[in-house]
């Protein structure tokens, strides 16, 4: 058996919105490989407590603003490591490395170096996840005005699009996530359609989201880019984890207008619900921009909304 080391590390955010990874040195395990700065949990450290030690002995840089992301395990040769990944939002110093060969900023959406260190590889595609969703209710305010409000959002940088529409026919639906698709391709933008990897296949979008009924009965990961799901329990949370779901998706946080009088979870609930988990989570319910930084704090990747992505006001 591999013994358990508990290890946290560091995802740091340079101004230009680059991350930083290290190269590690010919005398260590994996020599060469790049990795997230960090390091082991001493006992008696939390990993936030321990990730703000190594990057100051590692870097010479002081943490202002540490967030809680994900957790992931890796079963290496010489031990079983559980990684606690935290956003490193602001810090100050300037950075002196200590132990890596070398270091380099990378961009989010296609870093260049490599090879990655296997249990940090799967980190790369969620950062590459945007932090809003915008959910559509073209049933509600009609197509041409869903498709006008989209384009202004796409030119405004939303970059995560959910096709919801469960009072649209089959064949209105079809025309209306292709133009959807037709409208986000040129800016960048990852469209997920809800409830149909069929149809999703179809259009050409990049995924499917699945609702907590169809998680319930999921049998295999459906064969697409991007899968998340609609979540309410740890339970869900947990079944999504399983099946090796890029995201989720977990609320009510706050009262939404939707879903007048359901019981929500609250910022405190909601961070207890989504500690430890190896993929993101976006945060749903009586959300608005505004919240994004109450979000992150409490452990979301970032908000899905339906009437905040759309509102111009």
């Amino acid at each position: 058996m591999s013994k358990r080391v508990e290890v946290a590390a560091g995802v740091i955010f340079g101004r230009d919105g680059r991350f930083l990874l290290g190269q590690r040195a010919p005398d260590t395990f994996y020599a060469g490989y790049w990795e997230f700065p960090g390091g082991k949990v001493e006992p008696g450290e939390s990993p936030a407590d321990a990730l703000v030690r190594e990057l100051d002995e590692e870097l010479g840089i002081r943490v202002r603003v540490l967030r809680p992301w994900i957790t992931r395990e890796h079963l290496y040769e010489h031990a079983h490591v559980r990684l606690h990944f935290f956003e490193v939002a602001d810090w100050e110093g300037e950075l002196r490395d200590h132990v890596h060969s070398a270091l380099s900023w990378e961009p989010v959406d296609a870093p260049e170096v490599g090879p990655m260190l296997p249990a940090n590889g799967p980190i790369l595609k969620a950062l590459r996840l945007p932090r809003w969703m915008g959910i559509t209710h073209a049933t509600d305010i009609g197509v041409a005005r869903q498709l006008e409000l989209l384009d202004a959002a796409l030119a405004s940088g939303l970059r995560l699009v959910q096709v919801r529409e469960p009072g649209m026919g089959a064949s209105d639906l079809c025309a209306f996530a292709a133009a959807v698709v037709k409208r986000a391709r040129p800016r960048g933008a990852l469209v997920v359609v809800n409830g149909n990897a069929e149809l999703a296949a179809e259009v050409g979008a990049d995924g499917v989201h699945l609702s907590a009924a169809q998680l319930a009965g999921l049998e295999a990961r459906p064969v697409l880019e991007w899968v998340g799901a609609s979540c309410h329990t740890r339970a869900e949370l947990e079944r999504a984890a399983g099946f090796g779901l890029d995201y989720a998706v977990l609320g009510a946080v706050l009262p939404t207008a939707t879903h007048p009088g359901q019981p929500t979870l609250g910022w405190e609930r909601f961070a207890e619900l989504v500690g430890g988990l190896p993929m993101p989570v976006l945060a749903l319910g009586g959300l608005r921009r505004a919240d994004m930084e109450r979000a992150r704090a409490a452990g979301a990747h970032g908000i899905a909304a339906i009437r905040a992505s759309w509102d111009q006001s």
